[in-house]
This record gives structure tokens, C-alpha cells and sequence, in this order.
């Protein structure tokens, strides 16, 4: 029996939301995978709030349209989830991976979201780029949190990949860390946590 995993990356105009879609099918079809990645044709000025798709599967997949119903959502950009409502169509039970510096219990999610990844991509990315370019750290973020692919597949595809403003080694190093410094919470269980202290 399969099923189709269906991804959408947030991000803005000029930060590689597209580029890294297009990343994770490599790497997904390296590893096995049927994959396409679908890059939103809307409005894409830099900066401006935009979406890529990821469909993949162990059968051949039809559907090309947008992603409206998405298993999981990745955010490379901190900023997006205020003018954005990234969680919308989200299935239940679905996997969020977020860029932030922030703590869970700082953050608010759905009661439908079961996992959460939360990755400070930008300070990585400074601490590698010199800049904050996340696509390459929230990669990693994203195989650490879903269990979906492996490291060293995302590190393959990397390879085969052209980056225009940064080197093989830096982008490698940068999901490296990524996938290593991600936290990831499985709600339940930290609201049943939350649920104990508040008893006890």
C-alpha cells in the first residue's frame, strides 16, 4: 500500500524556497522515491511571501497542481508566518518545521500538528554564509524532523546541485547542522507533559 507525501515550503522571493523543493526530489528519487516539485507561478518578487510543492511516493505520481493539503509544511523564513497563514489546508496529524529562535513553549501551533521541528536556521546560516540563507540548513531541518530521507541522501543531491552564491562545502556543512541542531517535539507527548504538571 502507498501513499503520497505531500510537502510545502514557505518562504520569500529570492531565498531558494523553489531550489530547495527541487533539492529534496533529487534526493528522494536517489533514494527510491518517485518525486516532483512544483514551484508556485504566482507572484514572486524578492522578498514577496512565496510557496513551493513536493509531491513524492513509491508509485509514479499524475497530480501536478499545487500542494492544498499538505502532510507537512517547512518555514525557511522566520518573518513569513506573520502575514502568512502557513498551517492552512494542513492534514491532521501533519509535521510542521519551522525557522526560529524561539522555544515551543513560546510558540502556538493547531491542535491538528503532531510534530514539530524547530531549527535557528538563520543563525546557522550567519555562522556559515555570513548571511541569512536558510534553504540549505531547513533541508536539513526537514530530513531530521520527517525521518523521511537520510543525511547523506540530502548530502548527494547537494552535490549534483548548483548553487550560485555559496560553496559545496558550506552547503553540506550547512544541512549538516541543520539536520543536527533541529529539535524535534512530538506534541502529545509534550502536552501530556504539560498535562502531568499541571496536576502534580
Amino acid at each position: 500500500m502507498h501513499e503520497t507525501h505531500e510537502v510545502r515550503i514557505h518562504g520569500r522571493g529570492g531565498q531558494g524556497a523553489v531550489l530547495a523543493c527541487s533539492i529534496l526530489a533529487h534526493a528522494l528519487i536517489d533514494e527510491g522515491k518517485h518525486a516532483v516539485a512544483i514551484p508556485s507561478f504566482g507572484f514572486e518578487r524578492r522578498g514577496a511571501p512565496v510557496a513551493a510543492f513536493l509531491r513524492f511516493d513509491s508509485a509514479p505520481i499524475r497530480a501536478m497542481t499545487n500542494v492544498y493539503h499538505p502532510d507537512c509544511v517547512v518555514c525557511i523564513d522566520p518573518t513569513v508566518p506573520r502575514t502568512v497563514d502557513i498551517f492552512a489546508g494542513m492534514k491532521p496529524g501533519g509535521t510542521v518545521v519551522l525557522t526560529t529562535k524561539e522555544k515551543l513553549a513560546d510558540l502556538k501551533f493547531p491542535d491538528f500538528v503532531a510534530r514539530i521541528g524547530l531549527c535557528d536556521a538563520v543563525g546557522i546560516a550567519l555562522s556559515i554564509y555570513r548571511k541569512p540563507v536558510t534553504n540549505a540548513v531547513m533541508l536539513g531541518a526537514f530530513a531530521r524532523t520527517s525521518g523521511l530521507l537520510t543525511l547523506a541522501a540530502l548530502k548527494e543531491a547537494l552535490q549534483q546541485m548548483d548553487f550560485r552564491d555559496a560553496g559545496l562545502s558550506e552547503n553540506l556543512s550547512a544541512a549538516e547542522r541543520g539536520y543536527n541542531e533541529t529539535n524535534v517535539h512530538d506534541v502529545h507527548d509534550v502536552q501530556k507533559v504539560a498535562h502531568a504538571a499541571a496536576v502534580a
